[in-house]
């Protein structure tokens, strides 16, 4: 990844006055460049944990002017990091433009990746050369291994209603950016904005079944994967029915009567 196009988030924004050179020329301080470069780091993460966004949203969201927004805009548009969209209307169409939304590209998300995805590819491929693919999918299994038990005991003491949105926020604690949501059509959706492996799960699927799997054992309740980065999605959605109500007989087990 080039030096450049490496973002890294900060929410410290101080503002320099300018110096100016030997002709009078305003140049910027080293320390307000600086802060330019984790504003825009800032408004390259907000579209990519809520993406598509629009530009006033952004703005209300950061404290930034339009023109301040405009400026990170077009610097990330310039650098391929993000991509315009145009908002589908909802309902009836009104006379003015359809607003113009900004997401995230595939290298404005490698930008956030880590850089281990090639060496956690190259033993993915030797353990799958040398034992099998079962291997691998034992691997995925171990890896979520912990977020299983880590939560799994705690959700017993989360009414069913919450178990969602303590899982996105474990989730988001762990990289992932995720959000939780009513679905449209029954259920809730998790969705997951950012995946630190997407690379890697895009040729080693084992490690997305797996983490499915750990959420349906977390919530105790089915899921189904609607979506995913390494597939080239937008974000990883992911279906989750909602909680089986319990029979007389089951709450009796579970208080021992």
């Amino acid at each position: 990844m080039a030096a450049g196009k490496q973002l890294r988030h900060t929410d410290v924004v101080k503002y320099v006055p300018r110096m100016k050179d030997t002709q009078g020329a305003a140049v910027a301080r080293p320390s307000a460049v600086s802060a330019e470069t984790g504003t825009r780091a800032r408004v390259a993460r907000l579209i990519l944990e809520h993406g598509p966004v629009t530009a006033a949203a952004l703005g209300e969201r950061l404290g930034l002017t339009p023109a301040a927004v405009r400026r990170h805009l077009d610097a990330l548009l310039a650098e391929g990091m993000i991509e315009p969209r145009t908002a589908r209307p909802r309902g009836q169409r009104g006379r003015g433009r359809p607003a113009k939304l900004f997401a995230i590209t595939d290298a404005g998300r490698s930008a956030f990746e880590h850089a281990y995805d090639g060496l956690a590819g190259s033993a993915l491929r030797f353990l799958a050369d040398r034992l099998g693919e079962e291997a691998v999918t034992e691997f995925a299994r171990s890896q979520v291994s912990g977020l299983i038990g880590r939560l799994r005991g705690e959700m017993q003491d989360v009414p069913a209603s919450e178990r969602v949105r303590v899982l996105a926020e474990a989730l988001s604690a762990d990289g992932y950016a995720a959000s939780a949501s009513r679905a449209a059509l029954g259920g809730e959706q998790l969705c997951q904005h950012h995946c630190p492996v997407a690379h890697v799960a895009a040729e080693f699927p084992q490690l997305c079944e797996a983490e499915t799997e750990a959420f349906a054992q977390i919530l105790g309740t089915p899921v189904q994967r609607l979506a995913t980065i390494a597939h080239g999605d937008g974000v990883c959605t992911t279906h989750v029915s909602p909680p089986r109500p319990q029979t007389i007989d089951e709450s009796s087990k579970e208080t021992g009567r």
